[in-house]
Formats: structure tokens, C-alpha cells, sequence
């Protein structure tokens, strides 16, 4: 693949991400904004050429009656009854004033000749183009429109035609203008107020979009509430009042952690056949293996070995299929002060205290969780000189869960501390226990996607950190 075509893929990839909602905003903001601003555009377009072609019409119009006004005697222009043209007009007389008519006298070669002009024009250039005035001589009688400069230099419609009088022998190009000014700030006025309501009209259609996809995505987002319950524990199912499009979705899923139920009861039910199945024979043999000869010292070692072994994956599966099970809760401190009222009792002369905590939460099932903590606090009794200190914080909500088991014994070196993680390494053989304690205790934290920790406690002995991530 070229490096040109990774940033397209970054951008659809993270595009993939976007919500819904947004993905909906996002494409009736772009279409609403073409539609709105192209209307824009279109109505303005509109407005100035039918205000072009009232000011062409009202051109058109002059020069019918300037036609009218018009004579002349011995080839010389001039206005009927010896009167001005439009007379009583007083935009015409007014220099500069923004009309103007001229009379253009043709010579024997077609070329400009004399003319005869209002007062407005005052000594400023006609404002006809020669391409203008060539093609009204050549359609006399035909009314041409186009857009010239003024006598005083602002931009004014022009309105031509060419016309015949009397005996003459050569035509006369009848000229009339009128400033565009006022109906260029008339046609700018209107597109700006068209654009200001498009404006507004388009964050009035963006509210309601926002406020009716909003009001249609509400049901995704009581799926995800009803599914954050289920994992939680406060809920079993999905309800089934959801929306005609949602209800198959959420039938599935209904469907789906039915099954997910099921197989986590057929696997508890195999992992208790299992054990009664091993258990039997592994009895038989060491009961068997009673003597004192080589023999039965080997076959009763081994069993015990295999015993150990059945016993731990035994656990591990069973915890495996626990651990998948989902809307599994454990409230921690009951399950933390059961245990220590059981090592206090146990060790009576070590003190066991657990703080803080009150409505922390494990995601999980109560076995796994007494059979981690269970196992910490052993440790931590067996080895302590006097105190075993259990701290839990979050556990609440979206916070995760942390649980800190503490004791004042000899602590362990960063080479003890590794040994300690692996499965059946004892590091005291005078002091009674398998060696599965602290291995269990990570594959359990493991199947529940936490973290382990070791280190040195504040009052010198050892110190484990577990935590639990907010599902």
C-alpha cells in the first residue's frame, strides 16, 4: 500500500467511530447548508435580474416616448414644438443626476456625428459601446440593453435603438441610461437580509434534527443502559417494549445471554463430575499405598501430586466459567469482614482490621472473590509479626476497584517476589501449605482481567495491591 492512501484509511477509520447521532447531525447539516445556501444564491440571482428587467422594461419605455419627442429640420436634430425631451423630468436637466438621454447623429460612413444630449450628461462621454451602436444600426428599430460607464463614472443600463426620420438619410441611435446604483444596493440588501433568515431558518431545522434524532436514538441508549445493568447484576434480560427496529436486536442478545447461561451451567456441571471421577480413584490408590516398602512411597507421593494438580485446574475451570458469567456482583465488605472475624479467630495473635469500602462492588462471584482474598490474608496472617492490615478503595459506579492486603512480618526481596507468583513454590517448607496460594490468587486475578502487585509495606512486611477495572 502507497503512503498516499494511509490517511484515507486513518480517516475512515476513525469516521467508523463517530455515533450515529453525530453521523446524522453531520450529513443534514451538510445537506441543509447546499439546499439553504443554493437557495440563497438562486432567489438572489433572481431578485437582480427581475430588477434588471423592470429597469430594462422602464428604459424600453423612454426611449418610446423620446421617439415620439423627437424631429428635425434641414438634418438637424431637434425636439418637437422646439421643447425639451421629457420635459418636466427633472432628472434630466439635473447634471449628473443618474439619467440620461442622448440623440447620436450618424455620418455618411455610419460613424459617430453630432449628438444632442440632456443637461445631465453634462460634457461626460456617451455611455454606448461601439459594439453597442454598430449593432443598432444594423437592426434599426431594435431595442438593445447592456451595461456601460456613466459620466460620472458609475455604472449605469444602457438602452439603444436606431431609428429613421422623415426624408434623412442617414439614422439617428436613440440612447437613454439610468445608474444601477440604487438597484445594485437594493439586490445586495436583499441578499444579505435572504442570507440572515437562512441563517436563522437553518439553526431552527439544526435544533429540531438535533432534538428529533436525539428523541429516535433514545432506545439505543436504554439498550445500553439495560446491558451496563445486566453486566452490573441489577437486571437478567433486556426488556421487550423497544421499538419496532430495536426488538430484534434486543431479542438477540436476550437469545444470547440465555445461551451464555446455559453453557456456564453444563461447564459447572462437567467440572463437579470431573472431581467426583478423579477424586474416587486418587482415594483408592492412596489408601492402597499404605505400606512402608519404596513402593508406596512413590505411588502416595504421586497421587498426592496429582491430587494437588486435579485440584487446581479443577478450581481454575471452575473459576474460568465464573468469571465469563455476566451480571455476576459481589459486595465486598461483608465478604472482607467474614474473613477477618475467620483469621482472628484462627490466628489469635494477630490482629486482622479491613477499612473502607462500604459499598464497593466486585464484578464477579462471591467464591472467587473470598477464594483470592481468602488466600491473601492467610499469607499475610501466617507471616505477620503482629498486624494485617486490608484497605479497599472505588469499587463503586465507573470507578475500579483496589484492594491492598498489608502485614508487618519479614516482607520478601524482589527474587522471593517472583518465586512467590509461581505455582507450587513454597519459599518455607516449616510452614504448612501447598504452594498454590499466591498462583491461584494471580489466575484468578487474571480470568477477571485485573493486576497483581507486590511490594514493601509501610511497616515492613509485604504488601499486595489487586485491581479490578470498572466494566
Amino acid at each position: 500500500m502507497s503512503d498516499g492512501a494511509k490517511p484515507s484509511n486513518d480517516f475512515w477509520s476513525r469516521w467508523s467511530g463517530v455515533s450515529l447521532a453525530r453521523r446524522l447531525l453531520f450529513a443534514a447539516a451538510i445537506w441543509g447548508l447546499l439546499v439553504l445556501v443554493g437557495g440563497a444564491f438562486a432567489l438572489s440571482a433572481i431578485y437582480r435580474a427581475q430588477t434588471l428587467a423592470l429597469l430594462d422594461e422602464d428604459l424600453s419605455q423612454a426611449l418610446i416616448r423620446m421617439t415620439r419627442e423627437v424631429g428635425y429640420v434641414e438634418d438637424r436634430v431637434v425636439t418637437n414644438n422646439s421643447g425639451e425631451i421629457f420635459a418636466g423630468d427633472s432628472r434630466y436637466t439635473i447634471p449628473l443626476s443618474g439619467r440620461y438621454w442622448v440623440v447620436q447623429a450618424v455620418n455618411d460612413e455610419g460613424e459617430r456625428a453630432g449628438d444632442l444630449r440632456s443637461g445631465s450628461m453634462w460634457d461626460g462621454a456617451v455611455p454606448l459601446s461601439d459594439t453597442v451602436f454598430e449593432k443598432a444600426l444594423q437592426a434599426p428599430g431594435v431595442t438593445f440593453h447592456a451595461n456601460d460607464v456613466g459620466p460620472a463614472d458609475e455604472p449605469v443600463r444602457v438602452a439603444a435603438k436606431a431609428i429613421r426620420l422623415g426624408n434623412r438619410d442617414t439614422p439617428l441611435v436613440m440612447i437613454v441610461a439610468a445608474d444601477r446604483t440604487p438597484s445594485n444596493v437594493a439586490a445586495r440588501q436583499f441578499r444579505n437580509l435572504l442570507i440572515g433568515t437562512m441563517i436563522a431558518l437553518f439553526g431552527g431545522i439544526f435544533a429540531a434534527m438535533w432534538a428529533g434524532i436525539n428523541f429516535s436514538l433514545r432506545p439505543l441508549k436504554r439498550v445500553r443502559k439495560h446491558i451496563a445493568e445486566i453486566r452490573e447484576g441489577t437486571r437478567t434480560q433486556l426488556a421487550t417494549d423497544y421499538p419496532q427496529e430495536v426488538r430484534p436486536l434486543t431479542g438477540e442478545l436476550n437469545k444470547l445471554l440465555e445461551h451464555n447461561k446455559d453453557v456456564v451451567e453444563r461447564a459447572r456441571t462437567h467440572v463437579g463430575n470431573l472431581a467426583h471421577a478423579l477424586k474416587t480413584p486418587l482415594a483408592v490408590l492412596r489408601n492402597e499405598a499404605s505400606g512402608e516398602t519404596q513402593l508406596d512411597d512413590v505411588v502416595r507421593r504421586q497421587t498426592e501430586a496429582m491430587h494437588g494438580n486435579v485440584e487446581h485446574y479443577l478450581k481454575r475451570a471452575r473459576a474460568a466459567a465464573r468469571a465469563g458469567t455476566l451480571g455476576a456482583r459481589t459486595e465486598v465488605m461483608p465478604v472482607l469482614e467474614g474473613l477477618s472475624r475467620l483469621f482472628n479467630r484462627l490466628h489469635q495473635d494477630k490482629t486482622v482490621t479491613v477499612t473502607g469500602g462500604a459499598q464497593a462492588v466486585f464484578r464477579g462471584e462471591a467464591q472467587d472473590f473470598e477464594e483470592m482474598m481468602g488466600n491473601l490474608m492467610d499469607n499475610a496472617c501466617k507471616w505477620a509479626a503482629r498486624n494485617v492490615d486490608v484497605v479497599v478503595e472505588g469499587g463503586q459506579g465507573d470507578q475500579e476497584l483496589v484492594l491492598r492486603v498489608s502485614d508487618d512480618g519479614p516482607g520478601l526481596t524482589e527474587e522471593q517476589r517472583v518465586g512467590a507468583l509461581q505455582r507450587g513454590v513454597r519459599l518455607d517448607e516449616t510452614t504448612p501449605g501447598t504452594g498454590l496460594g499466591l498462583s491461584i490468587v494471580t489466575e484468578l486475578v487474571e480470568l477477571h482481567k485485573g493486576t497483581l502487585e507486590l511490594g514493601d509495606s509501610l511497616t515492613g512486611g509485604l504488601f499486595v495491591e489487586l485491581r479490578f477495572p470498572a466494566r
